[in-house]
C-alpha cells in the first residue's frame, strides 16, 4: 500500500462519485491498474472525436458523441478512485491522472472542428483554451498552494456545453446545411461560449491563486 496522499483532487458531486463505487471495487478486486483506466478515458475521447468528425455525414452521431464525452469524464474520475482505493496513488500517478485529460480535451475539440458543421478555427481555439484553463489551475499547486478548479468552464462544464451544442445542432438540422445564427453555426457558437467561459475561468483561477499567495506571504 502506498502512503502517498494526492494533494489536489477535483471536487466531485457525491452522487456522480457513487456511480463508480462498484467499478472501483471491481478494479481493485481484479488488480486493474489505475493507469489502464486513464488510458480508457483517452479511448473514450477518441471515439467521441470520431463521432463528431463523421457527424457532418451522419447527423445522428451528434447524439452519440456527447455520451462518450461523459464516459471520458467518468473514467477520469474512476482512475483516481481506483488509485486511492488500491493504495497505488503516487506522484507518477498525478501525471497520468492529469495528462490524459489534456489529451482528451484536444482530441475531442479537434474532432468537433473537423465535423464540417462549423468553422474549424473555433474548434482549435476551444482546444487551446481548454488546455490553458487547466494549465492556469496548476499554477497554484506548482507554487505551493492549492490547485484551483473554480470558474464556469471547468472540464465537466466544457463537456456539458458541448453536449448541449451537439444536441441543438442535431435538432435544428432541417437539411444537409447547418442552420446559421448571426453568420455562425450552432457548433460555432458552442465553441465560442467555451472559449469565453475558459477566459473567465482563467481569470477567476489566477485571482484566487494570487490572493492565496499574497495571504500566505
Amino acid at each position: 500500500m502506498s502512503d502517498y496522499v494526492p494533494t489536489s483532487r477535483r471536487p466531485i458531486a457525491s452522487r456522480f462519485r457513487r456511480t463508480a463505487d462498484a467499478a472501483t471495487q471491481f478494479c481493485v478486486r481484479h488488480g486493474i491498474h489505475p493507469d489502464t483506466v486513464s488510458y480508457l478515458s483517452i479511448l473514450a475521447a477518441i471515439i467521441a472525436a470520431i463521432c463528431f468528425w463523421k457527424s457532418g455525414e451522419s447527423r445522428w452521431l451528434l447524439i452519440v458523441a456527447p455520451l462518450f464525452c461523459y464516459l471520458r469524464l467518468w473514467f477520469n474520475m474512476l482512475d483516481g478512485m481506483v488509485a486511492v482505493a488500491a493504495g497505488k496513488a503516487g506522484r507518477r500517478g498525478e501525471i497520468l491522472n492529469d495528462l490524459p485529460d489534456r489529451v482528451s480535451d484536444v482530441i475531442i475539440f479537434v474532432g468537433v472542428a473537423h465535423s464540417g458543421l462549423m468553422n474549424p478555427i473555433f474548434g482549435y481555439w476551444a482546444a487551446i483554451a481548454a488546455v490553458l484553463t487547466a494549465y492556469v489551475g496548476l499554477f497554484g499547486q506548482a507554487l505551493g498552494v492549492q490547485r484551483e478548479f473554480g470558474g464556469i468552464m471547468s472540464k465537466p462544464w466544457r463537456m456539458v456545453a458541448l453536449h448541449i451544442g451537439a444536441w441543438l445542432e442535431f435538432v435544428s438540422c432541417r437539411s444537409s446545411e447547418s442552420i446559421s445564427i448571426g453568420g455562425f453555426t450552432i457548433l460555432d457558437w458552442t465553441c465560442l461560449v467555451v472559449i469565453a467561459g475558459c477566459i473567465q475561468t482563467m481569470v477567476v483561477r489566477l485571482k484566487r491563486i494570487t490572493t492565496t499567495l499574497q495571504n500566505k506571504r
